[in-house]
């Protein structure tokens, strides 16, 4: 287990040992996901920015609250 303190703009350090892990470097996109009650920390590829970047307007639709209540959990 590796543990980062964070400052009081709420930033933390990425671990030498996970930034070599995930083949890190500066300038480079991570993502934070909750999976199973949990937040999993992953490299952001080319293509998925790629990918979001084409799909982020035709999902506005999907992002009120009465969507979020109903399909949140999923």
């Amino acid at each position: 287990m590796y543990a980062s303190k964070l400052t009081q703009k709420y930033q933390a350090t990425i671990p030498a040992e996970i930034r070599k892990k995930l083949g890190l470097k500066r300038g480079d996109l991570v993502a934070f996901e909750f999976v199973k009650g949990q937040v999993v920390l992953r490299r952001v590829d080319a293509f998925d920015l790629a990918f979001s970047k084409a799909v982020e307007d035709t999902l506005e639709e999907w992002t009120s609250e009465i969507d979020e209540k109903a399909y949140g959990g999923l």
